[in-house]
Parts: C-alpha cells; sequence; structure tokens
C-alpha cells in the first residue's frame, strides 16, 4: 500500500491523493490549484490512462475542478460521489469549464498582441460534459465494493450539501488497515444541511486543517452582525457587496438574510432588496430548493414538509443575464448584491467591485477563505488601491472579514512519493 499527496500538502488548495493498493491506483479528489497555490492547472502530476477509480469528497473546485482535465487526458473510468454532490457537480463543471474557455480567449486577445503563443483552455464544456456521464451516485452509510480488497463508504461531513468523509477498508497480502480521508469538514448547527457525523475509528487519518486554529462564532451572531452591517450602510446610501462562493455559502446568506427580514433587524428598510448575482448560484439554488431527503437537517426537513422554504423571502431577485448584472450598478436604491467568485478572481464580482469599492457609504462583506494571492486577500490585507481591469480602483468602502467557515483545507505531511504514477 502507498497513500501518494499531489496537492493540498503543503499548501491549501487542489486537494488531490492517490491510493497504490494490489496493483490499482485510486484518486480521492482531482481539484484545481488557486491563488499562489496555482503553479500550473493544465498539467496533472501523473498519468490519467493509469488511474483506475476516483472518489470524491465533495463538489467544492478546490476538490473537483480538474476533473474534466483527468478525462480529457484519457481517464475512462468511474467518478464515484454522493447523489447530492453529482448534482451539484454537473452544474459546477460546466460552468468551470466555460470559464476556463474565456479565460483561454482573454489570454490569446492580450497575448497575441504581444506575439506570444496561443493558450488552450484547461478543458472545455465538452471535456466538463463527459465527465458527468462518468459520475456514479452512492448513499451516505453504503458499503461499496470497489474492487478486489478495497471497500468504501461515504459518510455526512457537513460542510455542503452532499459532502463525505470518505471510509477506506483496504486489504493487501493479507493485512487490513482502514483509512479516512475527511474531506473538508463543516461546523455544527450550520443551516440547511446535517451535523458532521463522527467516525470512531481508523488506521491512518487525512485531516483537512486551514481552520484548525480558530474557533468559530455561534450562528445567532452572524444573524445580528449581518443585520447590524446591512443597517448602518443602508442608512449611508450604500450597497452591500459580498463575495460569495455559489455554491453552498450563498444559499446559507439566503437563509441568515431570511431570518434577518423575520426578525426585523434592518429598521431603516426592513424589506431591502437582494440580488444574486450569479448564473451558477441561481442552478444551485434550485437544487437546495428541491428535494434534500437524506441531506437536510431535522429542522430543514421539517420546515420543507410544512411546505415553507428556507432560502426564500419577499424582494429576492436573480440576475440571469449580463444586462440584469450591468443594471444593479445604474440604481441608486440601497441593496444586498451577492456574486461569485467568492475570491473575487474571476465573474461578476470584479464588475460590483470596481463600481462600489470608491464609494465609502458601501461596504463589502466577506463570507469564506481568501487564499494568498488572491483580490478578496488582497483587500482583507488592507489595500488602498487596487488595479481592476486597467483601472486602479481606490478602496474607500467599509471592508469587513465575516469569518464563518464551511470546513477545512490543506494536509501537511506526505509519506511518499512516486513518480511513476
Amino acid at each position: 500500500m502507498q497513500l501518494i499527496f499531489y496537492g493540498a500538502d503543503k499548501e491549501v488548495t487542489g486537494s488531490c491523493h492517490c491510493l497504490r493498493v494490489n496493483g490499482k491506483k485510486i484518486l480521492i479528489d482531482c481539484g484545481l490549484q488557486q491563488g499562489y497555490d496555482e503553479v500550473d492547472n493544465h498539467r496533472l502530476p501523473f498519468y490519467a490512462t493509469q488511474i483506475d477509480y476516483v472518489l470524491v469528497t465533495h463538489a467544492h473546485i478546490d476538490h473537483s475542478g480538474r476533473l474534466p482535465l483527468l478525462v480529457k487526458n484519457g481517464y475512462e473510468g468511474k467518478i464515484f460521489a454522493t447523489e447530492a454532490t453529482c448534482r451539484l457537480l454537473s452544474i459546477m463543471l460546466r460552468d468551470s469549464a466555460h470559464i476556463q474557455e474565456m479565460d483561454a480567449i482573454n489570454q490569446n486577445r492580450k497575448g497575441k498582441r504581444a506575439g506570444k503563443e496561443l493558450q488552450e483552455p484547461i478543458y472545455t464544456v465538452e471535456d466538463a460534459q463527459e465527465t458527468v456521464t462518468r459520475l456514479q451516485p452512492s448513499e451516505y452509510g453504503e458499503v461499496i465494493e470497489l474492487c478486489e480488497g478495497v471497500k468504501f463508504r461515504f459518510t455526512d461531513a457537513g460542510h455542503l450539501l452532499g459532502s463525505s468523509s470518505i471510509e477506506m477498508w483496504l486489504t493487501e497480502n493479507g493485512v487490513t488497515k482502514k483509512i479516512v480521508f475527511s474531506g473538508d469538514i463543516g461546523n455544527d448547527n450550520q443551516p440547511i444541511i446535517r451535523n458532521p457525523q463522527y467516525i470512531n475509528e481508523a488506521d491512518f487519518i487525512v485531516m483537512e486543517s486551514t481552520y484548525g486554529d480558530r474557533e468559530h462564532e455561534k450562528a445567532d451572531d452572524y444573524v445580528s452582525v449581518l443585520g447590524d452591517i446591512f443597517n448602518k450602510t443602508f442608512s449611508a446610501g450604500g450597497n452591500v457587496v459580498i463575495p460569495s462562493f455559489a455554491v453552498g455559502r450563498t444559499q446559507e446568506l439566503l437563509y441568515y438574510i431570511r431570518e434577518i427580514k423575520e426578525r426585523n433587524l434592518v429598521k431603516c428598510n426592513p424589506d431591502f432588496p437582494v440580488y444574486v448575482d450569479s448564473p451558477l448560484a441561481a442552478e444551485a439554488t434550485k437544487i437546495y430548493s428541491g428535494n434534500l431527503d437524506g441531506y437536510a437537517d431535522e429542522e430543514t426537513a421539517s420546515v420543507i414538509k410544512s411546505g415553507f422554504e428556507p432560502i426564500k423571502f419577499t424582494n429576492l431577485n436573480i440576475c440571469e443575464s449580463v444586462e440584469e448584472s450591468k443594471a444593479l450598478n445604474e440604481d441608486n436604491v440601497p441593496k444586498v448584491i451577492i456574486s461569485s467568485s467568492g475570491m473575487c478572481e474571476a465573474g461578476r464580482i470584479r464588475h460590483h467591485l470596481k463600481h462600489n469599492l470608491w464609494r465609502p457609504e458601501c461596504a463589502v462583506v466577506f463570507v469564506g477563505y481568501q487564499a494568498n494571492g488572491t483580490l478578496g486577500r488582497i483587500l482583507l490585507d488592507g489595500a488602498e488601491k487596487v488595479k481592476m481591469f486597467g483601472e486602479e480602483i481606490a478602496v474607500k468602502s467599509h471592508i469587513y472579514n465575516f469569518r464563518w467557515t464551511f470546513g477545512t483545507c490543506g494536509f501537511f505531511r506526505t509519506y511518499k512519493m512516486d513518480s511513476s504514477v
């Protein structure tokens, strides 16, 4: 048996681990590297054709974003994940592929003027669509025999809809060992999804631990603090811009904003408008509003059965088109704008920041981890000016770091490297 780390060791993003057992090579996650971690996402550090099976802990791109590259490079096997993770991957991988294609077009437009060689996207929408056909939905608690001497089970990690820790039983040469890949572990009492489920024993644990050195606030505090920020900003005539990951974090925000409105915490404008400006977030919200049997916590399951929708409220607006997105910055009514990407590296959020960062009456609220090297981290580190779309933008708005977290990333130790895989 060998355990090899190809990502998220001595770094935060790009989770990718490989088990070698009984002559088979099993990949656990295959994520994109982001921020300072990014070296070259175009290349895999192993031969895709030599991988026999793939297991995925959850749908976030830093754990799944290179699956289409794996398929593009020749992987022909199945990709095992929970049923909810498969649903989310079907939209997230296609969205990621679209971003790769657009990035390549933009880079080539600039590179052509500089006499540089044309760049191919990391993968295409066609590659992502082919990847989706390889997904093999599984249920929590189901013990699956993957191949000779290898069994596994998905256990709810409470991090994202469908997220899991993976328990694996490996038997080789008459010796059986149990290894657990934690995935990203969520906090207790998060809205919508269940608490993480305990795993009581293992011989080896691969534990991801970005947030392992801090304590988190209680959920009640989030609602009150967000309400205070909204009230202060709207009273000054400004917008609240929230860079948010489209899947998971946006739906949690909607849950909390519904509660803010129900408790009438924003006195200056109790029915303030909220705009979700992300086609991916809109698609994910449909999944979160659908059948959550086996995934929702007891409270959410109960209110859904009663006909109540926990992430919908009055004056919630979904921006589908680019024209609708642009119109938000031409409208003077104070509002909440939730847009991706969560680290401000791409997408519509950059346009909203361009139009709001220089306004002292506005606020930017970060609600997730900001990797080193990203625009989000630069703003959190106190930059007075940033350059966006070739223009220097003064940072005059209030910057809030709202540190509730999903879970963890990053593992620090390599057992054995083998470049032949």
